[in-house]
């Protein structure tokens, strides 16, 4: 059982993200129940890294004092379990836009989807997608994409550790990675179908893990809420 002053002095509260929910909802939504539950007038609570809204999974939240320390997390390894589809793009590289081109997979086999992973692991340059958060000239770049107006983005060295393919079914192929701050794996599923000689998008995406911290031990929203409330 935790108090006002726990959350105070400082918590890491490991969250399972919702589908749908965006990072900062997640973020103001337990700070306003921790204030609610304690009648405490304000308190800071931040996360240890962004996850889309249609990416479920790890996210790491920080109390009070503890705030100071959600940079360290930040720069820890992460790892990803996910889906992609073969065969067709959208603009935002996954499923918040609808496919706007379809290309052949005839000539894709399982042996080369395999291969294929070499060309992605180790240090790499990678274009982060338009439809992103990342600030350009003071807009986020989702605004330019938003607009319709064209915007350069620069590449950025990432690190993949491992790139692991685990399923495959037809176009849709199962992957587990392991990447450093940074990575976005939107540009690596969109990266990785042009490689192939053909599109690729993601469709599913789940963090599993941030340095020493697991989805296994997280908690959903509802649960948190509950606990808080039941004392």
């Amino acid at each position: 059982m935790l108090a006002a002053e726990d959350y105070l002095s400082g918590q890491v509260l490991l969250i399972d993200k919702p589908l749908h929910w965006t990072s900062f909802q997640v973020v103001n939504k337990l700070r306003y129940e921790i204030k609610k539950n304690f009648n405490i007038k304000n308190i800071k609570v931040g996360h240890a890294g962004t996850l889309d809204p249609l990416a479920t999974g790890l996210l790491v939240l920080c109390t009070g004092k503890m705030t100071k320390q959600i940079d360290s997390f930040q720069g820890q390894i992460k790892e990803y379990t996910g889906t992609l589809v073969l065969g067709s793009t959208t603009p935002s590289y996954d499923l918040e836009t609808e496919i706007s081109e379809t290309f052949s997979t005839e000539h894709i086999s399982e042996d080369l989807i395999h291969k294929t992973t070499k060309q992605f692991t180790g240090e790499i340059d990678q274009i982060p997608p338009v439809f992103s958060a990342l600030k350009q000239d003071g807009k986020r770049l989702y605004q330019f994409a938003r607009a319709g107006e064209q915007v350069e983005i620069k590449s950025r060295k990432i690190t993949i550790q491992e790139f692991e393919i685990t399923k495959i079914n037809g176009h849709q192929v199962d992957f587990r990675i392991v990447c450093s701050k940074g990575t976005y794996i939107r540009s690596l599923a969109h990266d990785f179908g042009k490689a192939l000689k053909s599109g690729a998008h993601l469709s599913a995406l789940r963090r599993t893990k941030i340095g020493d911290f697991n989805v296994v031990n997280a908690i959903s929203v509802e649960s948190f809420i509950t606990n808080l409330t039941s004392y």
